[in-house]
């Protein structure tokens, strides 16, 4: 019994391992909420639909690559690690990819249908047929409104206008298209009245397109005796069953351009040329991308990075902590403050107030008499001052007849010595002045 005895640290350690070792980097849906992005950049949330929920974890480095801002109640498509978060014994999910759900999931699905169906050897070259030459009966399987089938017949008649052409109508979109598709396979093949099928139809979204994707016309695809070639939308658009088909074409007009017989054997050649570089191609990455995934699935269970992600995210739970302690003291404070204020109110201030304002009040009148009294004062000495200043005012002296002498400079004269003859002088009486000119002078006393 004692050697079986855990430590909780021990535990989680196991319990960790176990975990990450049994899910490591599936695929989820749900809704976010509890969205909560500190400043370290990383990012933590719940992942919940409306039974469960988990908790989430996506570092910095890996939400840089997501090109849009999660939201509270977003929907989306999560790849994530099962992990335990030792130092509170947590489970959460490491995420490394986020996308929105709808389109991503319908990705997600696309991919999953390809390796599954790639491992069962459905997009093998053994198993690809040889597309006929020449071609004298041509089998179409689209929409009879559709634009594909417009531009198909273009080309046909413009490069090769001997061509029998027999369409097999069927939807190409809805949830009906599917059975509609499988079911114009086979009844080209139980009719077998041409040398190959096209599959086809104009370019649209990836909802659009889905039908194309189904694992039931991949498998109509491979079970048919016809040889089949597959044009689906655009030239960006790639179908599960442009895999599947014996020959893919770029566009609808590409393929009336393959198989109008023009040029037969060099663009046969060509086409099977190019058919089995791009399976090769195909096959070739797809063997890398899987051995890539398993060597970062492997990496990803030992990597250091998982280590630093854990004390990150110990960093910013001890942020959290110091934030609310931070609030605690706050709020502490506050509460003190509040206490005071009612102390202070139950000293009534008020009444010490009123007393302080009679006294500033009575010091003011007093005050305001000390100004008067003084005012008055320099009013009176003011007045004594300027009557004597008046008694000695030369104003004065010019009022009992006198006046004031001064040359054209405005220098008052003294002496008859400090003019000339013909110098004109001015005299300033008590109310005017007097212009005079020097006819003689007398320097005696």
């Amino acid at each position: 019994m004692a050697n079986q005895v855990l430590t909780v640290s021990a535990l989680n350690r196991q319990l960790k391992a176990a975990v990450e070792q049994q899910w490591n980097r599936i695929w989820l849906s749900g809704e976010i909420s509890n969205l909560a992005t500190p400043s370290s950049g990383h990012w933590y949330f719940t992942l919940k639909d409306d039974r469960s929920q988990l908790r989430c974890a996506m570092f910095r480095g890996r939400n840089n690559r997501v090109t849009f801002r999660p939201e509270n109640g977003m929907q989306v498509l999560v790849r994530a690690s099962v992990t335990l978060y030792e130092p509170r014994g947590d489970l959460q999910l490491l995420v490394d990819a986020m996308q929105p759900a709808g389109d991503g999931l319908l990705k997600q699905q696309f991919d999953q249908l390809k390796l599954r169906l790639a491992a069962e050897g459905l997009f093998a070259s053994s198993a690809k047929q040889p597309i006929p030459a020449p071609i004298e009966r041509l089998g179409i399987i689209t929409s009879p409104s559709g634009a594909a089938i417009h531009d198909v017949l273009t080309v046909l008649k413009r490069r090769n206008p001997s061509l029998q052409v027999i369409l097999y109508p069927s939807l190409v979109q809805g949830n009906d298209a599917t059975a509609s598709l499988c079911q114009a396979i086979e009844t080209a093949n139980r009719r077998d009245e041409v040398d190959c099928l096209l599959l086809t139809r104009g370019g649209g979204s990836l909802e659009d397109l889905w039908c194309f994707n189904e694992e039931a016309l991949a498998r109509a695809i491979f079970d048919s005796y016809l040889p089949v070639v597959s044009a689906v939308g655009h030239e960006v658009d790639v179908s599960i069953a442009d895999f599947v088909a014996d020959l893919r074409a770029p566009t609808p007009s590409a393929a009336a351009e393959l198989l109008s017989g023009d040029n037969q054997h060099q663009f046969k050649e060509l086409a099977n040329l190019r058919a089995r570089l791009q399976r090769a191609s195909t096959q070739q990455l797809q063997g890398q991308s899987n051995r890539l995934a398993l060597l970062e699935s492997r990496l990803h269970a030992s990597h250091p990075q998982r280590q630093l992600d854990t004390l990150n995210q110990r960093l910013d739970e001890a942020q959290l902590r110091l934030h609310h302690q931070m609030e605690r003291c706050l709020n502490q404070g506050q509460q003190s403050l509040a206490q005071l204020q009612t102390r202070l109110q139950s000293w009534q201030p008020q009444r010490q107030l009123q007393q302080r304002r009679q006294t500033v009040t009575a010091l003011q009148q007093r005050l305001n008499q000390g100004i008067s009294h003084l005012q008055q004062q320099k009013q009176q000495q003011l007045a004594g001052q300027a009557q004597a200043l008046n008694a000695i005012s030369p104003l004065a002296v010019l009022g009992r007849g006198y006046s004031i002498l001064q040359n054209a400079q405005g220098v008052a004269l003294t002496s008859a010595e400090q003019t000339q003859i013909g110098e004109q002088l001015k005299a300033r009486l008590n109310q005017g002045q007097l212009t005079l000119t020097v006819t003689d002078k007398d320097p005696a006393p």
